[in-house]
C-alpha cells in the first residue's frame, strides 16, 4: 500500500513543478547557494555531508566513508563528533594539509539538521574551549529553506576550527516519484505542496508494516480522557488560579502525550488483522488511526471544523515522526549485498 501512496505523492509533486516551472523545484536561491558552496569547497579542509543515515552507518563505513552517528540534542554525542573532527584535523596537520585555522563545511538537502548541528557544535565547542563572548545561532525551523546564506561558527581552539552552515540544496532536475515522496515525508520540501494528510497517510503506511510499533507493547494502556473541545479542535483542561479558571491546551511533544500516541498506534495496528496491501483495508485502518490520534493528541472535532481536525492531527504526527519521537525508519532499502 505504501508503494501506491509513494507514486501518488510523487506524481503530485511533478504536476506542481510542471505547472509552476522548474524554478519552483530548484529555486534561484538554491541555484545561488549551490554556486556559493561549489566556490567555497576548494577553500575548506573537511566537507561533512549531513544525512538521515540511521541504519546505513555500517554500510557507509564499508564504502570507506568516515561516518559518525550524531544527535544534535545530546551533549555526549556532540562531544564525540567534535573529538572525531579534531582527530581528523590533527591528521591533516601531520600531513601538512591544514593551516592554523581549519574549516569544516556542512552540506546536505533542506531540513536535514545542518543548522541544529552547527548550533550544537558551536555551543559545546566554545564551552569546552572555555571561550567567552556571545554565542551565535543559526536559524532552525521545521520548514525547509530557512538558511539563506553560508554562516561561520567557531567550534574549537588550539587549533582553531570553524564550521560552515550552508543552505540546503536539491538536485537541479526533478527526480523519480519515490525520491520525491521521501523528500516530502522527511520535510525537505514544503508540506503544502502535497498536503499534510497525504504525508501522514504515507507515514502510517510505513509504520503499520514495520516492526517499530511492536516496541511499544509494554506501554500502559490508555485511559479514556473526558475533556472539552474548543472551536480549534483542541482538548483543554481547566485549572483554578487566583484569576479564576484557566484553560490549557497541552503540548503534543510532552512525554505523556507522546506515549499515548505510541500506545494508540500500537493498539490500532495490533488489533487490525486485514491484508494491508488491499487499498480498501488500508483506508479503513487509516480512519481508525485518525480516530485514535484525535484522543491521543487531545484534539476533538469542533462545530464546522470538518477536515481541519485531521490536518491538526497530521501536522502533529509528522512533527513527532521527523523529530524521532515515533521511532527510527529507514526509507531507503540497503543494497542486497549488505549483510
Amino acid at each position: 500500500m505504501a508503494g501506491r501512496i509513494v507514486l501518488n505523492i510523487g506524481k503530485t509533486i511533478k504536476k506542481v513543478v510542471e505547472k509552476k516551472g522548474s524554478s519552483w523545484w530548484y529555486t534561484p536561491h538554491m541555484a545561488a547557494a549551490s554556486r556559493a558552496i561549489a566556490n567555497r569547497i576548494p577553500l575548506v579542509d573537511i566537507v561533512v555531508q549531513v544525512r538521515d543515515a540511521r541504519k546505513w552507518t555500517r554500510y557507509l563505513e564499508e564504502q570507506r566513508y568516515v561516518c559518525c552517528e550524531v544527535n544534535s540534542h545530546n551533549k555526549e554525542s556532540i562531544k564525540g563528533f567534535l573529538n572525531l573532527l579534531q582527530s581528523e584535523v590533527k591528521e591533516l596537520k601531520r600531513n601538512g594539509q591544514s593551516s592554523h585555522t581549519t574549516t569544516v563545511m556542512l552540506v546536505g538537502i533542506p531540513n536535514s539538521g545542518k543548522s541544529a548541528l552547527a548550533n550544537a557544535l558551536h555551543q559545546i565547542g566554545r564551552i569546552s574551549a572555555e571561550e567567552k563572548g556571545r554565542l551565535k545561532h543559526a536559524a532552525v525551523s521545521p520548514n525547509p529553506g530557512e538558511t539563506k546564506e553560508i554562516s561561520s561558527f567557531k567550534i574549537a581552539s588550539h587549533p582553531n576550527i570553524f564550521v560552515l552552515d550552508t543552505p540546503g540544496v536539491l538536485p537541479p532536475d526533478i527526480i523519480d516519484d519515490e525520491v520525491c515522496s521521501k523528500l516530502a515525508l522527511t520535510g525537505a520540501i514544503a508540506d503544502s505542496l502535497v498536503g499534510e494528510l497525504k504525508l501522514a497517510q504515507y507515514f502510517l503506511a510505513i509504520l503499520s508494516t514495520s516492526e517499530e510499533y511492536k516496541k511499544w507493547v509494554k506501554l500502559p494502556r490508555i485511559k479514556t480522557k473526558i475533556l472539552t473541545g474548543d472551536q480549534q479542535g483542541n482538548y483543554s483542561t481547566v485549572s483554578e488560579g487566583k484569576m479564576g479558571p484557566k484553560k490549557h491546551v497541552p503540548d503534543h511533544t510532552q512525554d505523556s502525550i507522546v506515549n499515548d500516541v505510541r500506545r494508540t498506534l500500537f493498539e490500532t495496528v495490533s488489533s487490525f488483522s486485514e491484508n494491508l496491501e488491499d487499498g480498501e483495508n488500508f483506508a479503513e485502518l487509516y480512519k481508525l488511526h485518525l480516530m485514535g490520534l484525535h484522543k491521543a493528541f487531545q484534539v476533538v472535532p469542533g462545530i464546522g471544523i470538518g477536515e481541519d481536525v485531521d490536518h491538526i492531527v497530521s501536522r502533529k504526527l509528522l512533527n513527532l515522526y521527523r523529530t524521532g519521537r515515533l521511532g527510527h525508519y529507514t526509507l531507503d532499502q540497503l543494497p542486497s549485498t549488505f549483510n
